[in-house]
């Protein structure tokens, strides 16, 4: 599969959630976590996509590293979250909010996780709780509909 550009707003270990505004084109601090919670690993942006929610898709990079807000880096799909969140604000309406996830191709440690059942299901299980309790704190409820593996995460990006 052919690499995607990803742009990371929020860095691994990182108790500040940054967002890229489209309009000035600079990083908005948008909140802070409480203390203890972090996030996993990088959060960014697929360029040139839209999500239900109107903002560009989400993707989550693992790798041992962490960047920093704007870093641009090639990554290589390995599956995502096909998920559903409900806003309490908007009268309980349920949104598409996927989460995608990839490896940066530089990774040499990495190199070898193809899809997300090639991480340890411990991983996994963090990451969808961090989910959940991130939006649980903003009043919204997060569920995964389904686990996608590569393919049908490309099939997703691509409007299939």
């Amino acid at each position: 599969m052919k690499p995607v550009k990803v742009i990371i707003e929020t860095p691994k270990g990182s108790a500040l959630k940054y967002q890229y505004d489209m309009n000035s084109h600079l990083f908005n601090l948008k909140k802070i976590l409480p203390a203890g919670m972090i996030f996993p690993y990088d959060f960014g942006f697929i360029p040139g996509t839209q999500g239900e929610d109107g903002d560009p898709l989400d993707i989550l990079v693992i790798s041992v590293f962490h960047s920093f807000p704007g870093c641009v880096m090639e990554c290589r799909i390995i599956g995502g979250f096909m998920a559903e969140q409900t806003e309490k604000e908007s009268g309980h309406k349920a949104i598409r909010n996927d989460r995608f996830f990839a490896v940066p191709v530089l990774s040499t440690i990495f190199s070898g996780i193809k899809s997300l059942k090639d991480l340890p299901e411990k991983t996994l299980s963090e990451i969808e709780k961090f989910f959940i309790h991130y939006n649980k704190m903003e009043g919204k409820d997060f569920k995964i509909l389904e686990k996608m593996n590569p393919k049908k995460a490309q099939e997703v990006l691509n409007g299939e």
